[in-house]
């Protein structure tokens, strides 16, 4: 039996191929995707066909590909690579389990047929070897990348290309990208520098450092906290007050009081929506229409040890209702300080980002929440803002679930998500 291969866009275009090909003898062996559709470039799917030999048309090429089924020499090249690495990563595995039943240096009569507790120097050698190689083969692959390498006096090493690419694609400002990327090269020890993982982990550790986190804190005995929640219409705010109401009443060891207080009476329903999870949690709640009102509710609610303030969304260019909600907090003449976190959505691009934080930032942010962390694939633009602003993150919400899918900030799971994508079971 001989087995052909054809590729399409689609697998009945393949299968259309092989049909011209060789006719209607042929038996399907296998379908898969051998490249995933991308903004920039469509799907390939390849088949796989056994036929006997004797059934082949007479006409048929036995020696090349026909024409509809060669690639453009630099895909024909990416597929020889990505063959590659398979092997290297198969003879890797078949390395690290072959043990051998003998022991060097020792008499016949006193080997023994258990595993030693040494690594002999050939395997040790192979494995080497085969590490290298398959370090050579992701900087092949990085070849292929054409990106603009930032404007430095030496030029990148190949090995830092790959964390350059994810970076870059990432969606961080390219900037912030170019000082990090010269900040790695100056201070980074040479000899970490040869190997493509360890400029990786390196990376990985510099970025971590450069995240401004605040850390959750609880009240101290007999004072209580403020929290107001502020951001533009959409990013998921009342939902947000909600996480944090069942996290500080029911998830923490001590069960907290808790109390809310709404600005958002523009919008009925999410007044409706935030009385619902009042009901529901037992909580108490207080409306504010005009700014006098603030210090009421407030007061009211002066048995609580948490007090979450929704406000109403807004356009970042609205300067109205942010003016109203900065007057709320103008005429609190309580004694209790109002932390604002400035609510935003993961999925807009850092030059958003930044215009809503600047639109804002005459309330006097004290941290950053992101929301919609599930709906995103770059996280380059959240590092960019917190890098720019210098103002610490609070709180991370990875989906719609009260309270499961809110998270407090770790600078650990942001890079990861930053380097590899979002993974909800790291949150």
């Amino acid at each position: 039996m001989k087995i052909l291969t054809f590729t399409g866009k689609t697998p009945s275009e393949a299968l259309k191929k092989a049909k011209l090909e060789i006719g209607d003898e042929g038996m399907l062996i296998e379908t898969k995707e051998i490249q995933k559709k991308r903004l920039n470039r469509e799907a390939v799917y390849e088949i796989v066909i056994g036929i006997d030999e004797e059934k082949l048309p007479k006409n048929y090429k036995r020696f090349g590909k026909p024409l509809q089924d060669q690639k453009p020499i630099i895909q024909e090249s990416e597929d020889i690579l990505f063959d590659i690495s398979n092997a290297a990563k198969q003879i890797s595995q078949i390395a690290d389990v072959t043990q051998p039943h003998f022991e060097y240096g020792l008499p016949k009569a006193t080997q023994t047929f258990t595993a030693p507790s040494f690594e002999p120097k050939e395997l040790k050698e192979i494995k080497n070897e085969i590490n290298k190689l398959g370090d050579k083969v992701k900087l092949i692959q990085n070849m292929f990348w054409n990106e603009k390498a930032p404007d430095l006096q030496n030029a990148i090493p190949p090995e830092f290309a790959e964390i350059y690419r994810l970076t870059a694609q990432s969606g961080m400002d390219r900037i912030h990208l170019d000082a990090i990327m010269q900040m790695t090269l100056a201070h980074m020890p040479a000899k970490m520098k040869e190997n493509s993982s360890t400029v990786k982990r390196y990376f990985q550790t510099l970025l971590r450092k450069m995240i401004p986190i605040r850390i959750e804190s609880m009240p101290s005995f007999g004072n209580k906290k403020v929290i107001m929640l502020v951001g533009p219409t959409g990013v998921g705010k009342t939902t947000s007050i909600a996480k944090l109401a069942a996290r500080y009443s029911f998830l923490m060891q001590k069960k907290y009081k808790v109390g809310l207080v709404v600005l958002d009476t523009y919008r009925i329903g999410a007044v409706e929506q935030l009385m619902q999870y009042a009901r529901m949690m037992k909580l108490g709640i207080e409306t504010v229409v005009d700014p006098p009102e603030f210090a009421t509710a407030l007061e009211s609610l002066r048995h609580c040890d948490f007090i979450l303030i929704d406000t109403m969304g807004s356009s970042p260019y609205d300067k109205g209702k942010i003016e109203k909600i900065y007057e709320c907090l103008e005429a609190n003449s309580t004694d209790y300080k109002v932390d604002v976190i400035l609510v935003m959505p993961s999925s807009i691009k850092y030059e958003d980002l930044l215009a809503t934080y600047e639109n804002f930032s005459s309330l006097n942010i004290d941290t950053m929440m992101f929301t919609k962390l599930d709906e995103t694939r770059g996280f380059g633009n959240i590092f960019s803002l917190a890098y720019e602003t210098k103002k610490p993150i609070s709180y991370f919400s990875v989906g719609q679930e009260v309270p499961e899918d809110l998270v407090c900030a770790n600078s650990d799971f942001l890079v990861d998500c930053l380097l590899n994508g979002f993974n909800r079971s790291k949150a």
